[in-house]
């Protein structure tokens, strides 16, 4: 994954008391990656979590979309200290998707289209914590944002929101990915600050 979008590197700020330490207020949704946007078409795209047994569960398009779709109004905080107040998204949550799913291991790798990978606790994507989101401001999730479907994890910092989701892999130990291996902090709260290693 060569390159790294402009967004890395300036923003308009606007400061908040009500922000996360560090974090600034931006009305815009700055555009962050680091490689080119891989564009994938619904029809093509599918998820998939594979567990410790080598079972895989796996969903196409169709398949999510036919689930329950939830409303989700969060914040969003970016480790590069902007911060984004009351979005709204719709997505499918990552509880629905695992009932029936057997494991005892207690890590996820999310896995991307285009190979990005981060690391998540399983008690952080579940209970009401996390969704396959696949809309955002009332339209389809646009590629830049991470479209068709990507990770939503509002109370991590946003890479631990994985763009362009592929998979999740269970793990039996938190094993770091593509930004926790460059420096990046294993957990990532933006309320105790927990920007690099």
């Amino acid at each position: 994954m060569a390159g790294v979008s402009r967004g890395f590197f300036g923003h308009d700020r606007e400061s908040d008391s009500g922000l996360p330490p560090g974090q600034y207020l931006t009305h815009d949704f700055p555009v962050l990656s680091t490689g080119p946007t891989p564009l994938i078409s619904t029809s093509d795209w599918e998820f998939t979590i594979r567990t410790e047994s080598g079972a895989v569960h796996r969903w196409d398009w169709q398949q999510l979309t036919a689930l329950p779709i939830e409303d989700i109004t969060t914040d969003i905080h970016c480790v590069t200290r902007w911060s984004k107040l009351g979005t709204g998204w719709r997505g499918v949550s990552l509880d629905v998707l695992f009932e029936g799913v057997d494991t005892s291991y207690d890590f996820v790798m999310a896995h991307s289209y285009g190979g990005y990978t981060t690391n998540l606790p399983l008690e952080d994507i579940t209970d009401g914590k996390a969704w396959i989101a696949i809309g955002f401001d009332g339209e389809d999730l646009d590629p830049e944002h991470g479209g068709p479907a990507r990770l939503l994890v509002p109370h991590l910092y946003f890479w631990k929101s994985a763009k362009w989701i592929h998979e999740l892999v269970m793990q039996s130990d938190d094993e770091p990915g593509f930004w926790e291996q460059n420096g990046y902090h294993p957990y990532g709260d933006p309320w105790n600050e927990q920007r690099y290693w």
